[in-house]
């Protein structure tokens, strides 16, 4: 068995789900609906978990013709046959309200694959008493994503106060010495609140697979 289906303009992995415990997520920016809808088809016939589209706008949302989908805006996320809830808890923690669609893309793709999500907005460390006020939602978090842009010291200050894992994501929000996510970048690999993790500008969907990879490890 090859593993994977061969549609001539994509080839879906149908063994990921084996592997990694969710089938291939298709990514939409550069492919037609006619093609998402190819993939998708393929992804829900071979495998038995979520299927998901991430970053795909609602026009191109609407035109894909797979019926049972559903589609969450202000995450640009479609989603077919989401997981059930495996008790893993997830606070989504954002420094700003534009840090919001990065902060809403994580919890998106975090329920859907079946973690408890939690979020946290609007607690940037310019105001840290709003961080404060939710001590007792990050000390239940199983995982915490942390998303901040500017110069992205909120990944340190929730680092310092939990004893979870961190990932850490920073947005492109800022003026021009934040180099459109680039300092916060930095900030956070630099961040001396030590074992936060990172991953790329704003990348809600790969903190999201963070956790659930924490997850499945911590089920296993």
């Amino acid at each position: 068995m090859s593993g994977f289906s061969d549609l001539g303009h994509s080839r879906p992995d149908l063994d990921r789900e084996r592997r990694q415990g969710l089938p291939e997520v298709v990514y939409g920016p550069g492919k037609t609906p006619a093609a998402i809808a190819g993939v998708v088809r393929e992804l829900l016939a071979g495998n038995t978990g979520p299927v998901l589209v991430t970053r795909v706008d609602a026009d191109a949302a609407a035109a894909v013709d797979v019926p049972g989908g559903r589609y969450d805006a202000a995450a640009r996320l479609l989603v077919w046959r989401p997981a059930p809830s495996r008790g893993f808890r997830v606070v989504v923690a954002s420094a700003g309200t534009s840090d919001a669609p990065v902060a809403a893309e994580a919890a998106a793709v975090a329920a859907a694959v079946g973690l408890d999500v939690h979020e946290i907005r609007d607690v940037g460390v310019a105001g840290l008493h709003r961080l404060l006020a939710e001590r007792a939602a990050l000390d239940a978090a199983d995982t915490v994503v942390c998303v901040a842009g500017m110069e992205g010291a909120l990944a340190s200050v929730i680092g310092g106060l939990v004893g979870c894992p961190v990932v850490a994501v920073p947005t492109s929000v800022g003026y021009g010495a934040s180099l459109d996510g680039v300092t916060a970048l930095l900030a956070m690999l630099s961040s001396c609140a030590a074992g936060v993790v990172v991953v790329n500008i704003d990348s809600g969907f790969g903190a999201a697979m963070a956790a659930h990879r924490l997850a499945r490890a911590a089920r296993r």
